[in-house]
């Protein structure tokens, strides 16, 4: 047995983990180091480019500028934020996921579908944005058929898998606060690994029959100067299908659920005003049914002691009502504000990606190539914004970020997998206790006499007792 009460297979599942992680953390690391000299490439190839005036050779030896109904001011501006957002991506999404991998208070079902999300932005921008990069700078497309195939492939698949992991992060959002009592039957791990690699199958696999020519076809679109989906031969395309399921679809589904959201979340805060007006008044009934007690005869002295006893269990009871009520408030603050950061993530790809569809509607023969840019630009943005998202609404993962840029090691503070916030701790440590002593004494008793005393009661067990020191001795800017 260790420290935490688990035995020799706990500790070998726990080694197994460990390894795991181990080797994701490798696989990461391998990944910045080729994202740095892709990168590197990258910034050569602008600089060459940008030197030479975007000048090539005809066959006569003469030098002519390749030509764009694109500007060349404009598309120097389009190439620079495309570098500074690939950059900015490829970092923060990195970051985002080596910090929810190695520090376990931030790990949970949310966590992963974001590890998933920032998984297809860092794809994004390491294989779909530096040739978007030199396509400005070149002022045309110059990477072949192949490519102008397969990076709009890429392209459309993320923008699908993106979409997809929101609405999964939504939907576990609103069972966990709708329907909270079939969350651990819906949200075992197996059934999260299933929908995430879901989202990534249905997302490219339904650009398949536009990838071999059946519906549609990946080519150069002239008016456009880039590489998107063209309607085939027989003047088929699966544009509108897509926009339909993989876009108004899923945004449907994410609206619904956030409108279902915060109907319960109104009618909770609801009861809980309630709940709360009415403590006081049970409160002062304990205390007259005290005051009238004492006032007995010395000859009724055991029936005012049962009296007494009884009083006391009441507002022992009453009591822990109140610190369990405000442990499960605790706990829903902390996942409202992920909810909260979820509709963010939301909102911002919808004002990355309207800007685009809006303009495109409205502009068909590209009279006004500067709104173009800008669509583009917002969609590139789309891949490192939430980064910032995740640093200002969430307090954990700000955490995060610091254990990781300043190399500490994290605390594993929780017994359950997934424990992300104070309250689901808690309940691990009630679980355990109660499972040990076999009693309905709640934790809350052992954490106010922690408060009172240097040290837990000594009834405690000891695995419980060295889960709480350490979570006492945590620091507050740990993850």
């Amino acid at each position: 047995m260790n420290r935490f009460g688990v035995d020799g297979s706990g500790s070998k599942a726990n080694y197994g983990e460990n390894l795991l992680t181990s080797e994701i953390i490798n696989a990461t690391s391998t990944m910045t180091t080729t994202t740095v000299s892709s990168i590197t490439s990258i910034l050569s190839t602008a600089t060459s480019a940008l030197l030479a005036d975007n000048e090539i050779q005809n066959g006569d030896g003469e030098t002519d500028e390749l030509s764009s109904r694109f500007s060349r001011p404009l598309l120097t501006i389009a190439a620079t934020a495309t570098i500074l957002i690939m950059i900015a991506g490829i970092f923060g999404n990195l970051l985002t996921i080596y910090a929810l991998i190695r520090c376990p208070k931030v790990r949970n079902v949310a966590a992963d579908f974001i590890i998933s999300l920032c998984a297809a932005d860092c794809l994004f921008c390491v294989l779909v944005l530096p040739f978007m990069a030199v396509r400005y700078i070149h002022g045309a497309w110059t990477h072949g058929e192949f490519l102008c195939t397969l990076v709009p492939f890429i392209q459309y698949g993320n923008v699908g898998v993106s979409l997809l992991c929101i609405a999964m992060i939504t939907m576990n959002r609103y069972i966990m606060i709708a329907h909270n009592s079939i969350y651990q039957r819906v949200y075992k791990k197996v059934y999260v690994y299933t929908m995430i690699i879901f989202c990534w199958i249905f997302s490219y696999g339904f650009q398949l029959p536009t990838l071999f020519g059946v519906w549609g076809i990946f080519g150069y679109d002239d008016k456009l100067e880039t590489c998107s989906i063209l309607p085939d031969s027989q003047g088929r395309s699966s544009k509108t299908a897509l926009f339909i399921i993989a876009f108004i679809i899923p945004c449907v589904i994410i609206i619904a659920c956030y409108a279902r959201i915060f109907w319960v979340v109104h009618e909770s805060e609801s009861r809980m005003r309630r709940h709360a007006s009415s403590q006081p008044s049970l409160q002062n009934n304990n205390q007259r049914t005290m005051t009238g007690s004492t006032q007995i005869p010395g000859s009724m002295n055991n029936n005012l002691n049962e009296t007494d006893v009884k009083s006391g269990n009441r507002l022992q009871a009453t009591k822990s009502t109140r610190l369990k009520d405000q442990r499960e408030a605790k706990q829903k603050r902390n996942e409202w504000r992920i909810t909260k950061m979820v509709l963010a993530i939301f909102l911002s790809f919808l004002a990355c990606y309207m800007p685009i569809t809006i303009i495109k509607i409205a502009d068909k023969d590209v009279q006004w190539p500067g709104l173009h840019i800008f669509g583009y630009i917002m969609i590139y943005l789309s891949a490192c914004i939430n980064n910032f998202i995740y640093f200002i609404m969430n307090k954990q993962y700000r955490q995060a970020y610091k254990t990781v840029l300043m190399c500490r090691t994290p605390k594993l503070l929780s017994f359950g997998h997934g424990a992300s916030s104070n309250g689901e701790k808690t309940k691990d440590f009630a679980f355990v206790y109660s499972n040990t002593n076999h009693s309905l004494t709640m934790v809350s008793t052992i954490e106010d006499a922690y408060h009172t005393t240097s040290h837990p009661p000594q009834d405690t067990p000891k695995h419980l007792a060295n889960a709480i020191a350490d979570s006492k001795e945590e620091p507050s800017d740990s993850c």
